[in-house]
């Protein structure tokens, strides 16, 4: 196979790569880079994390055999190339459309996914749970959690190194690090890698302590095992410890994240030491595509549509997200006590105008929302007022924290829910379809759904001076759609016609509704403030034979079986048809998501005239 041209379509497995010689590796990784390049800039996806890690990924096939050896990506946003090499070249046109392949990690759709990914800093605790299994069934693999320097901002990456250190089981930890998330890191533990990373030195010095006292007559040998097992001041100044071996691991770097020959000799050494190793590597995000080199917070994530010059990390400046931070510094203008708070998520969630306007007052705590909502928490015990920007899909990692934290001391602070409903192609990790449920559950919780940018500001308002306790506004993850004349509001609103037939929605698809409902005559129920339930809302349901509640959500647990509770106990017994989601919903356009689930304007008309087979009965 050395002598021949090789190309990537050629390689039916990765285990063939071993048979590869290093020039041969070299150009492949130039053409996995100009089809990841491609791809991307068609479909949309992640792009500067995987042009970072191509050569990386092809020296870890080339060492470890998948899936005999477990390997881990954290996120799942730089692993296109291990898809490339794994059986995938063929469908890789289709990444991230539906019926396609996944932009993240799926056990679903190779047995070379070894874990499901697509939210940060797990990959640690994942792999160290395979690993003691392996050792449980007298297995030697490995197995490799690859991780980024971004995500070791979040807690559960520590959590499981504390473990994993401990452990002595067969387990490699790479770190890819190129000092970026999507943001910019922040933290001391950011500041410490950078130490690591330009300090060269120190594997040298300490490769040539070992060489010198292992060939010292006598005296070198015992020294040197002195000083490996102590934790004296003496192995501090001539070792140099770094926490990773302050924790158990065998640290290995840094290494040169795009030299192949450097990163195997590296991973081969780790895998030889059949205990737990840390493998600094130090890669460049955007690697091989100038552009992307130069920003790469701009090509983290390219839209479907393609890349966009403006906002590096929200590819409109007209939307909800753009909206809510506007309308935050308008608040803050007036009002000192508030202040914004970020898991690593500046400019994706509009923030950047608050962090220029009040410095003082924003606070960027790394992907670490645990940590953001009990730090919210703290500011609102000391009187302030905190503001958090989150994802809807990654503020389910903070449930413990709105309950013990905040609800049951009723802490005022309020979240701002973005991507809420469908987000599309990023698939069943970041759909935003379970932040109601799970904030339902929870006593004293106040949740808004604006429709349209103004009633946006007035939730937003209203969530900080007219509420206690915890407040959260979920809002879409793109721009306004205004299509009918409803005035706006921040509590509901009906729109009569003289139907006995009532239909119900909030946030953005109460545009398809309207739609529908002029068509079929129905009347129309717009709901903002979703939860608590007024109390004039059922009473105006009551007068209804046939209720149709339409949810961008999950059926189970929604704000639609909230109502139908509420409505059941004080007596209505006419039809109620609940039109939601059912389990997670896979990667897809935001229109075939929206269609496929019957809450397009064309199958809320079908079942609102009775004829749809997809509608649920109650």
């Amino acid at each position: 196979m050395n002598n021949k041209e090789i190309t990537l379509k050629d390689l039916s497995d990765p285990h063939e790569l071993s048979r590869l010689s290093i020039p041969q590796c070299d150009k492949l990784c130039g053409e996995i880079r100009e089809n990841i390049i491609r791809t991307v800039m068609k479909n949309g996806g992640h792009l500067s994390s995987n042009l970072g890690t191509v050569e990386l990924t092809v020296a870890i096939h080339r060492v470890f055999r998948s899936p005999a050896d477990k390997i881990v990506w954290d996120v799942g946003h730089q692993a296109y190339t291990h898809k490339l090499l794994t059986g995938r070249y063929d469908d890789f046109s289709l990444l991230r459309k539906n019926g396609g392949i996944s932009g993240f990690c799926r056990p679903s759709e190779s047995e070379h996914d070894a874990f499901i990914s697509g939210h940060s800093s797990t990959s640690i605790s994942a792999a160290l749970g395979m690993a003691e299994a392996m050792r449980l069934n007298g297995d030697r693999h490995h197995a490799v959690a690859v991780i980024g320097d971004g995500a070791f901002t979040g807690g559960l990456a520590y959590e499981g190194l504390n473990n994993a250190g401990k452990s002595n089981n067969n387990l490699i930890v790479i770190l890819n690090h190129n000092d970026m998330s999507i943001s910019k890191n922040v933290g001391a533990f950011a500041r410490y890698l950078t130490s690591i990373r330009g300090n060269t030195a120190y594997l040298n010095a300490k490769k040539k302590i070992e060489y010198i006292l292992g060939n010292t007559p006598f005296v070198g040998e015992p020294i040197k095992k002195v000083i490996q097992t102590s934790k004296s001041a003496l192995k501090s100044v001539l070792y140099h410890s770094t926490m990773f071996e302050d924790m158990g691991f065998v640290y290995l770097g840094p290494i040169d994240g795009h030299n192949i020959s450097e990163l195997e000799d590296a991973l081969r050494a780790a895998k030889k030491l059949h205990r737990p190793v840390f493998v600094h590597v130090n890669t460049v995000k955007g690697k091989g595509f100038r552009p992307a080199e130069i920003n790469p917070g701009a090509f983290h994530a390219i839209p479907s549509c393609g890349y966009r010059k403006s906002n590096p990390n929200n590819d409109v400046t007209d939307s909800f997200s753009e909206t809510a931070g506007k309308t935050l510094c308008r608040l803050a203008e007036k009002n000192p006590e508030i202040c914004a708070i970020t898991a690593a998520m500046k400019y994706a969630t509009g923030l950047q105008y608050f962090s220029a306007k009040y410095p003082e007052r924003f606070f960027d705590v790394g992907i670490a929302e645990q940590h953001a909502v009990t730090f919210a928490a703290g500011l609102a015990k000391g009187g302030r007022l905190p503001f958090f920007a989150v994802y809807s899909s990654f503020l389910q990692r903070s449930y413990d924290q709105l309950i013990h934290d905040a609800s049951i001391d009723k802490v005022h602070m309020v979240l701002g829910i973005d991507r809420a409903g469908f987000v599309g192609e990023d698939g069943e990790t970041h759909q935003g379809l379970l932040d109601v449920p799970m904030l339902l559950t929870i006593p004293g919780v106040t949740v808004y759904s604006p429709s349209t940018y103004r009633e946006l500001e007035m939730c937003i308002e209203s969530a900080f001076f007219g509420t206690d306790g915890v407040a959260a506004v979920r809002y879409p993850k793109d721009c306004e759609k205004v299509t009918f004349g409803a005035e706006d509001t921040d509590s509901f609103i009906i729109t009569e016609n003289g139907s006995r037939k009532l239909t119900i929605s909030y946030g953005r698809i109460v545009h398809n509704l309207y739609a529908a409902a002029e068509s079929t005559e129905c009347d129309v129920m717009k709901l903002v403030k979703i939860y608590p339930i007024d109390k004039q809302i059922i009473e105006l349901c009551m007068n209804y034979d046939e209720i149709y509640f339409f949810e961008e959500g999950s059926r189970h647990g929604g704000a639609a079986e909230h109502l139908l509770t509420e409505l059941y106990g004080n007596g209505y017994r006419g039809k109620f048809v609940i039109t939601a989601v059912d389990g997670f919903a896979k990667q897809a356009s935001l229109s075939e998501c929206l269609d496929k689930y019957s809450l397009s304007e064309a199958k809320m008309i079908k079942i609102l005239n009775n004829c749809a087979e997809e509608r649920i009965e109650t």
